[in-house]
């Protein structure tokens, strides 16, 4: 069967289906026929028409079937770079075998008569945009009508198809306008005028100095990527990250958990904010009064900063997408950290084959911070390349990346946190701190090599010219003298009382 009288079946099918569904709900699908024709209309007779109507259209935004053959024809006419005129039109409709089913030349010249029709297509055009869209939004409210009456479909599996279908509906039909370069350069010197009142920092500052000199933060609409080999500190420093953005700078943040559990991951803060032993705040060592003490006063500001946390498992894009949104809408964030990005799952029609469903979670990921305006970081774990290869330290490279390609291309920013202790590489006490943070791609700017601290026992990460003493030790003992006696001696009974 030829391929243009396949397709116009199964186009033809499907509005069959719509039409049918209408008649059951007992209205018609939305549709404006006399529209369609105008705009075809008005393509035959005049060229200035065809690069708006083939910028803003697809087929699917013409209901009768003969006229999405006929718009058909002409798209492909565009792309062959010959002229719309009835004799061309009718031509190719003729190639497609299709000429007969819209009526014959006869009808396309009963169009081109349409009188007045090329002065309001753009007119014509909005109408017929929002009429597919309407028709997109009932097909798909039909689809999750029948999955949710499906007792063999999961709900989880459901919730992922009625976000995908309504977010296709939306986003296939809505276009962003072109910006003029003078009111871009007017947003661009309000920004410079805030950036020389913030010290140089314009996006979401990372907390470390060496790092933000490479970023000036983190910028909107961006996607990081952080990468390192298991049980390198990924996590961890992600959290610094966060925690430095919620509680030094009172910034809205929000992590998605996908591999530990909330209570967890505030474990890990209460470790580094309170600078005790991870051993101590797990419980495995009983806490002496002064470790309450210092417990009760380090956690005050981390309970009253923005942080929020999701620790859905095996989250969806499209459910992140969707907390996402809320988040930014109802509490402000303006930072985000996935934690890890291989965990996620993608769109259901790609489950099975991985790569893809990574290339699509990335883009994802892209098109989500760019939509919302706010940086995400989004954890990856490296391939055992890194740890294989025997020359550099066995440092990581972009290459590294696991399980897609897309992943370097989608990233705005790419980082690594390589620790030579880590995989083995570190004789001496000082090794085992020495961290290197790598800045393998910078979009906007240079890369290069940080070297830090990490102090594995507190989960934190410390340039090499700060020290853990000047952060907690100093500030308690300043303000340990003046507290009272009695501060901390619920020997053990933590009441949160200081918070």
């Amino acid at each position: 069967m030829p391929e243009g009288k396949k397709n116009s079946r199964t186009k033809a099918a499907k509005d069959v289906n719509l039409e049918t569904l209408g008649l059951e709900m007992g209205n018609k699908p939305p549709q404006a026929l006399d529209f369609e024709e105008a705009v075809l209309g008005a393509l035959l007779i005049e060229p200035g028409c065809v690069d708006e109507a083939m910028e803003e259209l697809t087929p699917s935004c013409f209901y009768d079937p003969k006229h999405r053959m006929i718009y058909e024809a002409m798209t492909a006419l565009v792309n062959e770079h010959v002229a719309l005129d009835l004799l061309s039109v009718s031509q190719k409709l003729q190639e497609q075998k299709n000429l007969d089913a819209v009526g014959g030349t006869l009808a396309l010249a009963a169009m081109s008569q349409k009188i007045g029709a090329a002065a309001h297509v753009e007119y014509y055009i909005k109408i017929l945009k929002q009429k597919c869209i309407q028709r997109d939004l009932i097909t798909a409210a039909y689809d999750i009508l029948k999955g949710a009456y499906d007792d063999s479909e999961s709900v989880d599996d459901l919730i992922d198809m009625s976000q995908s279908k309504v977010f296709a509906a939306i986003q296939n039909n809505v276009r962003k306008d072109v910006q003029d370069v003078g009111s871009v350069l007017k947003t661009a010197m309000n920004e410079l005028e805030e950036l020389q009142e913030q010290s140089g920092i314009s996006g979401v500052p990372s907390g470390y100095m060496s790092l933000d000199r490479y970023t000036l933060g983190w910028q909107k609409s961006n996607l990081i990527i952080l990468g390192a080999r298991p049980s390198v500190g990924k996590t961890a420093f992600a959290l610094n990250v966060l925690r430095n953005a919620a509680v030094d700078n009172n910034m809205p943040v929000a992590i998605f958990s996908l591999e530990m559990s909330a209570l967890e991951l505030v474990k890990r803060l209460m470790t580094s904010e309170s600078g005790l032993d991870a051993d101590k705040i797990k419980g495995g060592v009983k806490l002496a009064k002064q470790d309450w003490a210092q417990l009760d006063y380090s956690l005050k500001a981390l309970a009253k900063a923005p942080i929020y946390i999701d620790d859905t498992p095996g989250i969806s894009i499209m459910e992140f997408r969707t907390k996402a949104k809320r988040l930014v809408k109802s509490k402000g964030v303006r930072f985000i950290v996935v934690d890890y990005l291989q965990l996620m799952q993608g769109p259901p029609e790609l489950r099975g084959m991985r790569e893809q469903e990574v290339a699509a979670i990335s883009r994802m990921l892209k098109g989500t911070a760019k939509e919302l305006e706010i940086p995400i970081m989004a954890l990856s774990q490296l391939s055992r390349n890194s740890v294989q290869r025997g020359n550099s330290n066995n440092r990581p490279m972009l290459s590294d990346l696991r399980e897609s390609g897309s992943i370097e291309q989608d990233a705005d920013i790419v980082l690594f946190v390589h620790r030579p202790d880590a995989i083995g590489l570190g004789d001496t006490v000082e090794d085992k701190e020495y961290t290197e943070i790598i800045i393998a791609k910078n979009r906007n700017g240079q890369i290069d090599t940080i070297p830090m601290k990490f102090k594995g026992s507190q989960l934190k990460f410390v340039d090499q010219s700060d020290s853990l003493v000047n952060t907690f030790e100093s500030r308690m003992n300043s303000d340990y003298q003046s507290m009272p006696d009695d501060f901390g001696s619920s020997g053990g009974e933590f009441d949160g009382s200081g918070f």
